[in-house]
């Protein structure tokens, strides 16, 4: 899952990449409201981490005009301003939830899974497929109730698949949601992971199809 940090205070969104990507998220940052929203336009991303008071665009411009594009990207507005009635125009514009600052890193990690996951089997903490289970708040996945030891790559793939489950996944979209800003993954790289993780998963009956030339289905899962 690739997430989006829109705010310019240099230490809180030092802390706040690393807390993601420790969670294993990838994470981009940008600093300003005009950088925010030119990002937005140009990448996919599965969660936007907004600071309401941005330089050269608040940050409640930027979440109209992401509503405006008729963008469902969850956000999660992050401010000082801690009054009903910010809290009402920041949800009323189109945000998911809304955390005020000063708050625990802790918390808001946990806000962010309960966000990433609610495209994924309704919101449930838990998705099976098949004898694949996969806890969405501990970010660990089981076979036939025994851990599965993934990589960090392999774990955001898994969560990719599991999202799109039966569609189409192309390797760009792979790569968009799964890459950072400045990371260099080419398709055979792709390839790899997924071979990897397939690997993996085929003991439980658990298959990723590739269909040549387009991309990955995770597909209907089959007795082992």
């Amino acid at each position: 899952m690739r997430i989006l940090v829109a705010e310019d205070d240099p230490s809180l969104a030092e802390g706040l990449v690393r807390s993601l990507r420790k969670s294993g998220y990838a994470v981009d940052h940008v600093a300003n409201g005009e950088a925010a929203d030119t990002a937005l336009e140009a990448n996919g991303f599965d969660l936007l981490i907004l600071d309401l008071g941005l330089p050269k665009r608040s940050g409640l411009e930027v979440l109209k005009r992401l509503r405006s594009r008729k963008s469902a990207t969850p956000v999660l507005i992050l401010t000082a301003r801690d009054s009903v009635n910010d809290r009402v125009t920041g949800l009323d514009a189109g945000a998911d939830d809304y955390l005020a600052k000063p708050f625990e890193l802790a918390e808001l990690v946990a806000r962010v899974r309960a966000l990433t996951r609610r495209g994924m089997a309704g919101g449930a903490a838990r998705i099976s497929h098949g004898a694949l289970a996969f806890d969405q708040v501990g970010r660990v996945a089981s076979l036939n109730g025994e851990p599965i030891d993934l990589s960090a790559r392999e774990l955001g793939l898994l969560e990719i698949f599991l999202q799109c489950a039966g569609r189409l996944i192309s390797k760009d979209q792979l790569v968009n949601h799964l890459c950072e800003w400045g990371e260099e993954v080419s398709g055979n790289a792709i390839e790899v992971y997924v071979h990897r993780l397939r690997k993996k998963l085929e003991p439980g009956g658990v298959r990723i199809a590739t269909v040549r030339g387009l991309g990955y289905s995770l597909t209907k899962p089959v007795s082992p």
